[in-house]
């Protein structure tokens, strides 16, 4: 399953090509060069082999930082900005450690403090008129109070609120309105009125004044909504620059320095940027993995909880594979470097989240199709508002009719609505990789939770995926050494997990193996070739019936063999059966567990395989499951799937290898287990880096946790402007005598959006 995006640069309107994959930034690559021959470089100081000058220390620059937009993810800048859409700050797309200043949050921070110092003298004269007596009028009028509050305001409104005022213009100009339309809108006729009743009062007519003759200014309104909106800006970003703080971590457990081995037998820790695919590295006790590869020497426990969740850690011989940033226990050993840099499983858990993180779930058209319609419907909210109070208000009509339109567009925040399953996604997945569940898209992720029926293929699922061969049965007058030999010489070139057993008992024997020739795989039936001059078939019983070679010496063994779960192929050799070789693939340890909590869950477990009805019998009676698919090539299992969503079902697929990419995509929600093969993980929806059943019960956790606040977001999001526009155009004012204040409708508005991210950061403590 794939998607494709429209990236397009917010200035110029280029197109972007959807292939650019999120940075992992670790900083600057330090490096030495010789002045005189910049061709010669080191990774450690010296001198130049050429002229013998001393290197001098380089610093490559970090690759160029593009920035996009949380709401709209097509939006994207080379540089700090904001979007055309929504007006909000851009947010680096790429994922780093290095501390980054937020020139967006530094600059509303800065405005804030200014805006409320200047703001704090305004709102106490606007205070004091409202008492008794009226302090000010031993030291000035009515009209010197305006003045001076003119003069304290005017910084506050012109260059505190001026980001929102240039967003707003864009926002028109792009026919795009959004928050900061409706923000300038109510700011700009607070400030504006107040400008005219200071300068010209006497224009104003009867009805604009109040009982005392005066025309009453807003100038405390026009600033403490600024700064009250600057607040909400701030503790916005603040809580955004929260939410990938699970990807930091993730990022935390690469280390800086690796540990190389030279072939002089000399060792020296090198920055990791330096380590080279088929480097040999040292890991001490203690350390950090460094990078993905293989343990050649030594053993120890390797604590792998970050990456896949178990707490217990893992043991690691020669042989045996480790992942880059797990931290190795009390052991030593030495690994060859496989995967370095962006390559390592590491490198790809952070992109592939980060790419989740700006996809868009299903859910979101809602909220998408009513921002669309919102500032509009606010705007004749706020006209109707007005002529209702200035037609039958209470006197002074217009001044009410004035306040009440700015409540109503102070009050309503689009932003909420946009941020409300954006911000879940971003929070949800991240909290998903820590766990071992990596989310492609947020669509899989919301889908997850509505799945009725798990298609599970058997081998690598709910077995290791590495069998062993365990008995060789030669046909009467064959040597079992022979039938192996052929056997292990004819899958030699094949990369099927059975081929490997039978390959690798030949081996453990001491059995020569030669080099076949004529090769032809035969997907889901078998193989054949000519090893030695001898015409070679191995494979299931229909395989050789079909080339007209009777199985039945064998088929009553066979038959023993795979009533007690054994995968049994059978080889033939001149046109005659020659014997059968028998392997078995230990079921996980943890499926049994696994699969009778998904069947507690409501889930229907159907089990998919290759393998004849016999053997995959015995597997799904150890596990209880009831539905079996067997005999099912490999060009056959999407049909299941689409079968089972023919019935209504919503069908999740969990497999591990190249013949499983088919279903996975044709599924609602693709499962691939971490342990199988690329083609899998890139046709699946969910990849599960433990690679056992266990996952998907925790990826069902996160998705009904993930779905439940997006839901809990966009109700608060609804609701409160559902309620809150109408108390701003006073349709309390009958019972309760007052109107709903600009200044309140502003912390209010403010208050939404933070309320919103808050409530999505509540996934941080998510347990799965």
């Amino acid at each position: 399953m794939t998607s494709s995006h429209d990236h397009r640069c917010c200035d110029h309107g280029h197109d972007r090509p959807d292939d650019r994959r999120p940075e992992i930034a670790h900083g600057a690559s330090p490096g030495y060069v010789c002045p005189m021959h910049p061709e010669v470089r080191a990774d450690a100081p010296g001198a130049c082999p050429v002229c013998g000058m001393s290197l001098e220390r380089q610093v490559t620059p970090p690759r160029r930082t593009e920035y996009t937009c949380p709401m709209h993810p097509e939006i994207v800048r080379d540089g700090p900005g904001v979007c055309p859409k929504c007006g909000m700050a851009l947010e680096p797309r790429t994922i780093t450690l290095a501390a980054r200043d937020d020139p967006e949050l530094t600059s509303m921070g800065r405005r804030l403090w200014v805006g409320a110092l200047l703001t704090a003298p305004v709102l106490a004269i606007a205070m004091s008129e409202m008492i008794p007596g009226r302090p000010l009028a031993a030291v000035g009028s009515h009209r010197a109070a305006a003045w001076i509050q003119l003069l304290l305001v005017t910084p506050v409104v012109l260059w505190g609120g001026w980001p929102f005022f240039e967003r707003a213009a864009a926002s028109i100009v792009r026919r795009s309105p959004n928050m900061f339309t409706l923000i300038a809108m109510g700011v700009g006729a607070a400030y504006a009125y107040s400008v005219a009743a200071t300068v010209a009062p006497g224009a104003f007519p009867a009805s604009f004044r109040g009982v005392d003759g005066a025309v009453a200014v807003y100038f405390e309104a026009a600033a403490v909504i600024t700064v009250l909106v600057l607040l909400g800006q701030v503790l916005e970003l603040r809580a955004r620059g929260r939410a990938s703080d699970a990807l930091r971590a993730l990022l935390e457990l690469a280390p800086n320095v690796a540990r190389v081995l030279h072939d002089d037998g000399s060792e020296r820790d090198v920055p990791l940027e330096h380590v080279r695919v088929g480097d040999r590295l040292r890991v001490r006790p203690g350390e950090k993995i460094p990078t993905d590869g293989e343990v050649l020497e030594g053993h120890s426990s390797v604590d792998e909880s970050m990456i896949t969740g178990e707490p217990i850690p893992e043991e690691k011989r020669p042989g045996d594979r480790v992942t880059g940033g797990t931290v190795n226990g009390t052991g030593s050993f030495v690994m060859l470097a496989e995967r370095v840099g962006s390559d390592t499983l590491l490198a790809r858990i952070v992109e592939m989240v980060a790419e989740a993180q700006r996809s868009r779930a299903p859910i979101q058209r809602l909220a998408d199709r009513v921002s669309s319609y919102f500032v509009p419907a606010v705007i004749a909210a706020a006209v109707v508002t007005f002529a209702t109070w200035a037609a039958v208000g209470p006197e002074p009509r217009f001044p009410h009719a004035l306040v009440a339109a700015v409540a109503v567009v102070i009050v309503a925040c689009p932003c909420a609505l946009g941020l409300a399953t954006p911000m879940s996604i971003m929070v949800g997945t991240g909290v998903g990789a820590t766990a071992g569940v990596l989310i492609k898209n947020a669509e899989a992720l919301e889908v997850l939770e509505r799945v009725d029926t798990l298609v599970v293929d058997k081998t690598g699922t709910l077995t290791e995926g590495k069998p062993r061969l365990e008995q060789v049965v030669p046909a009467q007058g064959n040597d079992e050494a022979e039938i192996l030999g052929l056997a292990a010489s004819l899958e030699r070139a094949s990369e099927h997990p059975l081929a490997a057993a039978i390959v690798g008992g030949a081996l453990d024997r001491g059995i020569e193996i030669a080099h076949p020739s004529e090769f032809e795989s035969l997907t889901g039936r078998g193989v054949a070739g000519r090893v030695g001059g001898r015409a070679v078939v191995l494979g299931s019983e229909g395989l050789l019936a079909e080339r007209g070679i009777d199985p039945r010496e064998l088929s009553e063994r066979a038959s023993a063999l795979r009533r007690r779960g054994r995968t049994v192929v059978l080889l033939a050799v001149d046109g005659r059966v020659a014997g059968l070789l028998a392997a078995a693939d230990p079921i996980k340890g943890s499926a049994g567990a696994a699969a009778a909590e998904l069947r507690r869950d409501g889930v229907r477990l159907v089990m998919l395989t290759g393998d004849d009805r016999a053997t995959a019998e015995v597997v799904a009676s150890s596990l209880d499951i009831e539905e079996v698919e067997a005999g099912v090539l490999p060009d056959r299992k999407a049909e299941v799937v689409r079968r089972l969503q023919s019935e209504g079902r919503v069908v999740a697929m969990a497999g591990d290898g190249v013949n499983d990419a088919p279903a996975l995509a044709q599924a609602d929600v693709g499962i691939a287990m971490g342990t199988g093969t690329d083609v899998a993980m890139q046709s699946a929806g969910v990849t599960l880096i433990r690679g056992d059943l266990r996952g998907i019960a925790r990826a069902r956790r996160l998705s009904r946790a993930v779905v439940r606040n997006i839901r809990q977001n966009l109700f608060f999001a609804f609701v409160y402007n559902a309620l809150g526009v109408p108390i701003a155009a006073g349709v309390l004012y009958p019972i309760v005598g007052t109107m709903l204040s600009p200044m309140i409708a502003s912390a209010a508005m403010s208050v939404s959006s933070v309320s919103v991210i808050g409530n999505a950061l509540r996934l941080r403590r998510l347990r799965l």
